[in-house]
């Protein structure tokens, strides 16, 4: 299984929509970095399974919250760029290549 590196700044844009999550509903946030870990999870055991979005870069969606991971992968890592919400300007991830 390949190595998962999450960059600082996907780390960044999945702490920031927790935070928003959990001044919803309590327990919120926690469960949106649950669905992203079980996304993680995923992406590690299918690392080609999800679409390419541009060359190299994959994008899987989570299933229960509008955000997706941004991903490019190598059978010896997976480096996660960003975990945007689905609105977000593409070009947010774009800057991170």
């Amino acid at each position: 299984m390949p190595a998962l590196l999450i960059r600082a700044a996907a780390e960044t844009d999945m702490l920031l929509a927790a935070e928003w999550y959990e001044t919803r509903a309590a327990g919120l946030g926690t469960e949106f970095v649950r669905a992203v870990d079980v996304c993680f999870g995923l992406i590690q055991r299918m690392p080609q399974g999800y679409q390419l979005v541009a060359p190299d870069v994959r994008r899987a969606r989570l299933r229960r919250f509008p955000f997706s991971v941004y991903y490019v992968a190598t059978p010896e890592r997976i480096a996660i760029l960003a975990v945007l919400h689905a609105r977000r300007d593409p070009r947010e991830w774009q800057s991170r290549l």
